[in-house]
């Protein structure tokens, strides 16, 4: 199982998992590994959303996460998705103070992951990550200020000039923070996916 690497068809993918997972629910709420992936497509899926849409699929795929970890609290691979919808649900949040607080929360999602699986590479990286995230958030929220400053305050021609290069810087950022927050979690959810895919046939 690969995930597509055109935005369409991964929105289509995580659908499917999505609606499975649902489905799924509905015969097994108790099954964690169920939850956790149910929770880790909705936080892929949140990247498709606008405004409040985007924050919603964010809270929705927190929820479906904590209640995995009620089932299971030391499923690691929960914490380390409840981590990363944390810092998504932080990141979308303009108040560096209530930002804060999210930051924290994924902080302590990651220790945890780490500490129940030592050798997990892409956990102590989230883990390291996970301190350098409010400076980042700061440096964002500037720069979206900035850009907004600028608008205002210049005529039609050059705001127009000064909003593409803006526009570039800010596309760039996002870019960054899509990869830091969600690119390494379609790696993890892949290997869930597989763990429950069926077997591959042998080549002919």
């Amino acid at each position: 199982m690969e995930i597509p690497q055109n935005d369409f068809e991964r929105l289509v993918f995580f659908e499917h998992a999505r609606k499975t997972a649902e489905v799924a629910y509905a015969a097994d709420p108790l099954d964690a590994d169920n939850l956790t992936r149910w929770g880790g497509a909705l936080l892929e899926l949140s990247q498709f959303q606008n405004g409040v849409d985007t924050v919603k699929y964010v809270e929705d795929a927190v929820s479906k996460l904590e209640e995995a970890l009620e089932i299971n609290p030391r499923k690691h691979d929960a914490l380390w998705c409840l981590g990363n919808a944390h810092t998504s649900r932080a990141f979308y949040t303009p108040e560096h103070d209530a930002a804060k607080v999210y930051f924290a929360k994924a902080t302590q999602c990651f220790q945890k992951a780490v500490e129940e699986d030592p050798e997990n590479v892409m956990y102590i990286k989230s883990l390291d990550l996970s301190a350098k995230a409010p400076e980042l958030h700061l440096e964002l929220q500037s720069q979206i200020a900035s850009q907004q400053v600028s608008q205002g305050t210049s005529s039609a021609s050059s705001a127009k000039a000064t909003k593409s290069k803006k526009k570039k810087n800010s596309d760039l950022k996002y870019d960054i923070l899509g990869w830091v927050i969600l690119a390494v979690g379609i790696v993890a959810w892949v290997g869930m996916a597989k763990s429950h895919a069926p077997p591959t046939p042998p080549p002919r």
